[in-house]
């Protein structure tokens, strides 16, 4: 089951993994951690934090950010200038989800490219790419998400994206990694994070949602763009001082929670199954990779209607569209409450 304050609910929230609560290890770690002032750079939780995930992902430096929204934007801010675009797939979690913040705060534009799945090739890319002629806005850079979100949870293969830094080093462009889950995309595929990221400018990652610490992601790259990324995140207002009860907690999740994310998508998967026998719905199982799992209710079904009963018989979900619903498996909520909430759902969708 899902749980709120560190309590058990009877509610089974698959709005998303966001909403999953610390472990006991997690608590005991954040009552006893040791502090400073990180925007002095003297609190040793965040420090040790930064260190371990710039070695998890095989770079020079890390940066603790309270969001990935603002890892995204800090890291958007340093690849461009003003005027440029940068190009990313159609359903990004830039392009939805982060309060056009690439034009307000970087004054660059977004090139959208829709991809099957939300897989952009570097056969996508290139056609969206500028030509070198003065009186086009020319590209900044390259944001690739994997996992998808939007797109239900897709994985980027490795050799997908060896094309694409190929590419875009011949071209001259930096590609920065939404890695918000991308330990899923590892566990997906069977690859270190190290070697599925290596050819990236930069990566964000998430501590907060299937690694479920209670905040915090983490911005990773060169020693330089670190040292350039500090000053940004205090302009966002992300200096957070006693930031090591916190970190603590993400430390646990960096090192302990990888590991489990396989149970996740094993309940995604069994979610997708029973729901995907209904003829109510269309879902595409093949794009079932990791913890989400999206449908569209045939016939312009009613997302938010469906949502709303699912959520009268203790089942929490999103609706991501008029006609489309999402489901996120995470550790608060375990395999009987999956199966639970399955049937639930078909149970509705049955009553049109």
């Amino acid at each position: 089951m899902s749980a709120a304050n560190g309590k058990p609910s009877t509610i089974i929230d698959l709005r998303s993994d966001t909403v999953t609560v610390p472990t006991p290890e997690m608590w005991a770690a954040m009552a006893a951690a040791e502090v400073g002032d990180d925007v002095y750079g003297e609190d040793p939780t965040v420090n040790r934090l930064e260190a371990r995930a710039a070695a998890t992902f095989g770079r020079e430096a890390a940066l603790f950010m309270p969001t990935g929204t603002m890892g995204n934007q800090t890291a958007i801010r340093l690849h461009t200038r003003p005027g440029q675009e940068v190009v990313c797939e159609a359903r990004a979690h830039i392009v939805d989800w982060e309060m056009a913040m690439v034009s307000a705060f970087s004054g660059c534009q977004l090139r959208t490219v829709a991809a099957q799945r939300g897989v952009l090739t570097w056969q996508h890319i290139k056609t969206a790419l500028s030509p070198k002629i003065y009186y086009r806005a020319q590209t900044g850079l390259i944001s690739l998400e994997n996992t998808h979100n939007m797109a239900g949870g897709t994985v980027t293969p490795l050799e997908v994206l060896e094309e694409i830094w190929a590419g875009a080093k011949d071209a001259g462009l930096p590609v920065h990694l939404d890695g918000a889950r991308v330990f899923n995309a590892a566990a997906a595929l069977g690859v270190e994070v190290a070697r599925l990221t290596r050819g990236f400018d930069s990566v964000m990652f998430c501590l907060s949602k299937g690694l479920s610490a209670p905040v915090g992601s983490l911005l990773v790259g060169s020693r330089e763009f670190i040292d350039r990324a500090r000053p940004v995140r205090k302009m966002l207002g992300g200096g957070m001082r006693q930031a090591g009860v916190l970190a603590a907690a993400g430390l646990i999740a960096l090192e302990e929670m990888p590991k489990r994310l396989p149970e996740d998508h094993a309940n995604a998967r069994l979610l997708a199954e029973r729901i995907a026998d209904c003829k109510e719905v269309e879902l595409d199982l093949e794009a079932v990779e990791t913890n989400i799992v999206i449908f569209t209710l045939r016939g312009q079904g009613d997302a938010a209607a469906l949502v709303a009963r699912l959520k009268q018989r203790g089942v929490a979900a999103s609706a991501v569209g008029p006609h489309a619903v999402r489901f996120v498996s995470h550790r608060n909520v375990d395999r009987a409450a999956c199966e639970q909430a399955a049937q639930v759902a078909v149970e509705e969708m049955g009553k049109g």
